[in-house]
């Protein structure tokens, strides 16, 4: 079993497009995505019509929540509240009830997967934890391996026994221990904000060889950036694809 998974797309289409054309290569079985499908990218339509037609599971990310949430809406800055204000006059009725109808969180193939922080958090931000953060955090899921989002950033995190360590992000395939447990992150398909590239990221999880293979993918940047121009979008969400 190979397992793609994706996160935070943002409305970044043909970055979506060149990860689908990477993992339909890669003999994976089913694609999953942590959320925030939409906000700060250009083509929020074309994304969520696509996870529809390839019927990628999905859980919510912050930027759905703050479709149904004006509270939360009005808590963010302003380049991501405007970017959602502008899409959703882009997103048909469909495409609305599609993100507001996604669940806090999923378990598939054994595997956790949520967008902000396990066991179900879909605001909280999971950087560097410590030991004793660490420790909390799985203890309030029971499954071996959790993948998360949110950040934008690659990360890894282990358990294995009581010793909990922060492992070195890398666009690298690692093993899996089977006698730990792990809390990864694969990154951002439609704005990355690693240490690396401004490449696509996503990864592939192999249940049956233990491993996660992080893959990091080229598209079309230029034409992300025009159509963000042409729609109004902050010039802050260009700025962080050209870097």
């Amino acid at each position: 079993m190979r397992l793609a998974i994706l996160s935070d797309i943002h409305g970044n289409f043909q970055a979506l497009q060149a990860v689908l054309a990477d993992l339909d290569g890669s003999g994976v079985d089913a694609v999953l995505s942590l959320g925030d499908n939409i906000g700060y990218g250009p083509q929020p339509e074309e994304v969520v019509q696509t996870l529809m037609a390839r019927r990628i599971d999905s859980v919510i990310g912050n930027h759905e929540l703050a479709l149904s949430s004006v509270g939360y809406l009005l808590r963010l800055n302003p380049h991501p509240r405007i970017s959602l204000e502008i899409s959703r006059e882009l997103m048909s009725r469909e495409s609305l009830n599609y993100c507001l109808a996604l669940p806090v969180s999923l378990v598939r193939h054994g595997a956790r997967f949520v967008h902000g922080c396990p066991p179900e958090s879909t605001t909280t931000y999971l950087w560097n934890p410590s030991e004793a953060r660490m420790a909390r955090i799985f203890a309030t899921f029971a499954e071996p391996l959790c993948f998360f989002g949110h950040t934008h950033a690659l990360a890894h995190f282990a358990a294995c026994g009581q010793h909990y360590e922060v492992r070195q992000a890398a666009l690298q395939t690692r093993n899996l221990a089977p006698d730990c447990r792990y809390l990864i992150n694969p990154g951002s398909v439609g704005q990355p904000r690693d240490d690396f590239n401004n490449l696509a990221k996503y990864g592939i999880w192999d249940r049956e060889a233990h491993a996660f293979i992080q893959r990091a993918v080229p598209y079309d940047v230029q034409q992300t950036v025009s159509l963000l121009k042409q729609r109004n979008f902050p010039q802050a969400n260009a700025d962080r694809l050209l870097w």
